[in-house]
């Protein structure tokens, strides 16, 4: 990935560039010094200048300047042609802000701090203008110029502030300290030091909760929500003067004197250039996250375009080389293909085999087998893409106006799942995954919750969503459809990741201190960077079949020297690509093609195949995998040879006394109780008629509640409950203390005698029904 910089031969401003910010249209106004407001294409050339009232209130002795600029925000649903993108909040040196149009009419000027207003900034909804000064305050206005509340008192002047995510904090500087404060009086704000010097510049990135900083001491830093550093730069040559957070939240630029630096959301640089732009005092990033504007200290607007992003699957590298060219790399066959477009590249996506590229107006979908006719998808009112997430069979599209769009690789649209509250500036990869059958999303509106929706349908699936107890940081859908039916992944803010079954929601916990994860694209097996480890379930469906043997259906491999903060890239076959904390791309070792053959024989059904792949590897991993699978299978022959292979002589023996029972049903409820699923078992000897067998099964669990309730409710064997109640209690002797056996005791008579007759006809029903 490089940086494209472009500025103009002479300098259209007269005097320093204070600040630059791009209206709803792609257009870009720079404000200066020299008291001029400039209009620019996205391509760099000067449009003209937009006349304003605001500097004739000026003297030659205290003239006016604008230190900062805020866009009106596009509500969502809204095109970004919309008419209150039109409207711009500036700051002023007269201690004014200023709500303006973009023809430079100012349609109210409101008296707001003592001094010069240093930064302002609306909130995401748009409802909320933050404003803060030399004075030390910051303060609230309506979206009409009414003062809401004085948030802030500082003793230092707020150089820059910015909005939590969810618009209910703010955070801006005080002297060489970061503070968030929330907009609840009631709650403490979090200060910390965070740089040797002035802290100069702020941001908060509403994608991934994390927060920039830049201060004199040439450092530029980034932090969790908590204060926490996760990165720090080292010494610049120049006080840091920029930061701004890329609107997807993958990477971020940084500005100095002469100096601009790209950095991915990790902190390591993806591009450095040295424009002719003296200090720069402010970034602005275009809506789509592919250009920025600079503002620089020598009256120069510095453009920067981001080019020659690289993407691979497989054997294919695809770059794009400019705004709208994408070149094709098959690296077996050593051919080339050059892509071109009418409109901007926003984003691109390639895996399973299809590149999936949008514009501004338009998606490409083009399959690898056929470079040349792609199919076409128009996207309407002028929406913007912000993510794209592949499955072998479909893809969604996010959009700004449009929401989620499900569609095939042919370019139908199959549909439009609705999730309330959905914000598409919030989604990405992280929070959205996809496969042939069924899309999740983590809501917007409650952290703790995922939505499961069908892809050919949009309808949710059950009558509530996937919750957790904890905040919901990444989630994954298994891309195969294998007999462990579908599987979603989830990872909380404390990075403990859970696995859970979709059509019966239920979490299990594979591992704490998760960096991060993925499912293979071929098989269901899952990896993870787990506390410097790299660990490999071979078949993640184990912990809702046998617990007991799950620690042997993974492995764990040292990853030491990938180090902590890799991300995994790619998962697709036996090749796990990472990228490391300092952007180096590594392989994580060769991983084996067995499991996922054997995945491949448990769902066909091929048992023999099965055991003679594991006698000849002769691994314990593999045997655990396929005692798992030959239980969830429900074949007895296979789950004992696979047990008596790892030496669980407890779980042969009972395998011997599974196949010993009379009916299939007797069998299946079993299994569902070596699985550990009672409430199954339950449901298969009910639909059976083997109320005794269900009855039976809660007394030796010992559930006496439920099997009183079921013998109550079938009006049988009430007197047999009540009989091994009474025996349990004697054995530990202790006396009757549940009101519901002591009321039945008096009302139903127990004989022993009788009871034992009726084990007998019951066990010899059995057998007589299983012929």
């Amino acid at each position: 990935m490089k940086l494209k910089i472009h500025q103009t031969a002479l300098n259209k401003h007269h005097d320093i560039v204070t600040t630059v910010g791009w209206s709803g249209n792609n257009e870009l106004y720079s404000f200066g010094d020299d008291n001029q407001i400039l209009r620019w294409s996205s391509d760099g050339e000067c449009l003209g200048q937009v006349s304003t009232s605001i500097y004739d209130k000026g003297t030659p002795d205290m003239p006016i300047s604008i230190t900062e600029i805020s866009w009106f925000p596009i509500a969502p649903g809204k095109t970004m042609y919309s008419a209150a993108a039109d409207v711009f909040a500036a700051a002023a040196t007269d201690g004014k802000f200023y709500i303006c149009t973009k023809t430079g009419r100012v349609e109210k000027g409101v008296e707001a701090h003592k001094g010069a207003v240093l930064c302002l900034r609306w909130n995401y909804e748009g409802s909320t203008l933050l404003t803060a000064g030399e004075d030390g305050q910051a303060k609230l206005w309506s979206r009409s110029g009414m003062l809401r509340s004085s948030l802030v008192q500082s003793g230092f002047p707020i150089y820059s502030i910015s909005w939590s995510p969810e618009n209910d904090q703010i955070l801006y500087t005080s002297g060489k300290n970061l503070v968030i404060k929330s907009l609840q009086p009631s709650n403490k704000p979090t200060q910390w030091k965070a740089h040797d010097g002035l802290v100069l510049k702020v941001d908060w990135s509403l994608v991934n909760g994390q927060i920039l900083s830049a201060g004199e001491d040439k450092k530029y830093k980034v932090w969790d929500s908590f204060g926490r550093q996760l990165f720090s730069s080292g010494i610049q040559q120049h006080p840091i003067t920029a930061v701004a957070w890329n609107p997807s939240g993958d990477m971020f630029a940084v500005g100095s004197y002469d100096y601009l630096r790209l950095c991915d959301a990790l902190g390591w640089s993806h591009a450095l250039e040295k424009p002719e732009s003296g200090s720069i005092l402010h970034i602005a990033w275009t809506p789509d996250g592919t250009q920025m504007a600079c503002a620089g200290g020598v009256g120069t607007v510095v453009f920067g375009h981001i080019v020659e992003r690289r993407y691979e699957w497989k054997n294919y590298e695809v770059t794009i080389l400019d705004d709208n060219k994408i070149y094709v790399h098959d690296v077996v066959q050593d051919s080339t293909e050059n892509l071109d477009f009418r409109d901007r590249v926003i984003k691109v996506s390639f895996a399973f085999g299809y590149l999936i590229v949008a514009t501004s107006s338009q998606c490409h979908i083009f399959n690898e087998k056929n470079w040349n006719t792609p199919a076409i998808v128009d996207l309407s009112n002028n929406g913007r893409v912000t993510c794209i997430q592949q499955s072998s069979e479909n893809f969604v599209l996010v959009d700004t106006v449009m929401g989620l769009g499900v569609y095939k690789y042919d370019g139908r649209l199959l549909s439009q799942p609705k999730c309330p509250g959905l914000r598409a500036e919030f989604v990405t990869p992280f929070n959205i995954s996809i496969c042939a059958d069924m899309l999740a999303i983590k809501d917007k509106a409650d952290s703790k919750a995922i939505y499961v929706c069908d892809t050919n349908t949009g309808r949710q699936f059950g009558e509530e969503p996937v919750k957790h107890h904890t905040e919901i940081m990444e989630i994954g859908l298994n891309q195969t459809q294998s007999v462990a039916g579908r599987q979603l992944v989830l990872v909380d803010r404390n990075r403990d990741m859970f696995i859970t079954n979709i059509m019966r929601p239920h979490l299990k916990k594979l591992g704490t201190m998760v960096e991060t994860f993925a499912w293979n694209a071929d098989s269901d097996i899952l990896v993870a960077m787990m506390d410097y480890k790299f660990v490999i379930w071979y078949y993640p469906n184990v912990v809702f079949i046998d617990e007991d043997i799950a620690p042997l259906t993974k492995v764990e491999k040292d990853a030491v020297l990938v180090g902590k903060s890799a991300q995994i890239v790619n998962f697709s076959g036996t090749q796990c690509i990472l990228r490391r904390a300092d952007g180096a791309v590594v392989a994580a070792g060769n991983l084996t093609p067995l499991p996922a053959l054997l995945q491949e024989f448990a769902q066909k059904k091929r048992w023999e195949a099965a055991i003679r792949l594991c006698r000849y590897v002769n691994m314990k991993e593999l045997w655990a995998c396929l005692a798992a699978m030959a239980v969830h299978g429900q074949d007895l022959n296979t789950a004992e040879v696979a047990y008596a292979a790892i030496d669980e002589i407890a779980k042969v023996e009972y395998i011997t006394y599974i196949r010993d029972m009379p009916s299939m049903e007797a069998q299946a409820a079993e299994l569902a109780l070596l699985r550990r699923q009672p409430q199954e078992a339950e449901s298969i000897l009910i639909a059976a008629n083997l109320i005794f067998k269900a009855i039976r099964m809660w007394i030796s669990l010992f559930n006496w509640d439920r099997a009183l309730e079921l013998a109550v409710k079938y009006k049988t064997h009430v007197d047999t409950v009540l009989y091994f109640r009474a025996r349990y209690l004697k054995s530990l002797g202790k006396l009757e203390t549940n009101r519901k056996f002591i009321q039945y005791a008096q009302s139903v008579p127990v004989d022993a005698e009788k009871v034992k007759a009726k084990l007998t006809v019951e066990e010899e029903r059995e057998r007589t029904v299983a012929r």
